[in-house]
């Protein structure tokens, strides 16, 4: 069943979202067609999720790129508010690659400006990009490029409800 259009977040709230939030979470196929589910720190840019990570989520996504991930804020259901994107995750493998991506720089800029801080160091005035690169045989950054994207805002509910009760 697709979600009513009239429940979906608008662009900006999309770009807000996924710009503020600390953690999405990325589900690969792993070995046996097991789903691997894993938090993960992101960025957000030309409209595509950018991460970096090590172990096995890449070595899935160099095997199998499909992936979905969903990026969501709020506990209680009525303030539920998520963007799900399935698409595929594509491993830049080397400095040569990271260096080739259009959209990068920017991703690393914005992390090291919304991490600022996140592992316990007192924060920065002026916060460098994230500036993490290819290394040894799995770390890596991955590109996600959505395929199909979901959204919800069930702030949106009591106004769907009513529009259905007309």
């Amino acid at each position: 069943m697709a979600l009513p259009r009239e429940l979906a977040l608008t662009l900006p709230q999309i770009e807000e979202l996924m710009t503020t939030q600390w953690n999405m979470r990325i589900a690969t196929i792993g070995p046996g067609r097991r789903i691997n589910l894993t938090p993960m720190w992101f960025g957000w840019a030309g409209r595509r999720i950018y991460f970096y990570g090590r172990g096995q989520k890449v070595v899935n996504l160099r095997r199998n790129s499909a992936c979905t991930v969903i990026v969501d804020r709020n506990e209680k259901f009525p303030e539920l508010q998520a963007v799900m994107i399935q698409g595929r995750g594509v491993v830049l493998e080397d400095a040569a690659a990271e260096s080739t991506d259009p959209h990068l720089a920017e991703a690393r800029r914005q992390m090291g400006i919304k991490y600022n801080g996140g592992h316990g160091r007192p924060p920065a005035d002026d916060p460098p990009p994230n500036s993490a690169s290819a290394g040894g045989k799995n770390r890596r950054w991955v590109v996600v490029e959505p395929e199909h994207i979901v959204t919800w805002d069930n702030f949106k509910l009591p106004a769907l409800a009513a529009k259905r009760r007309r």
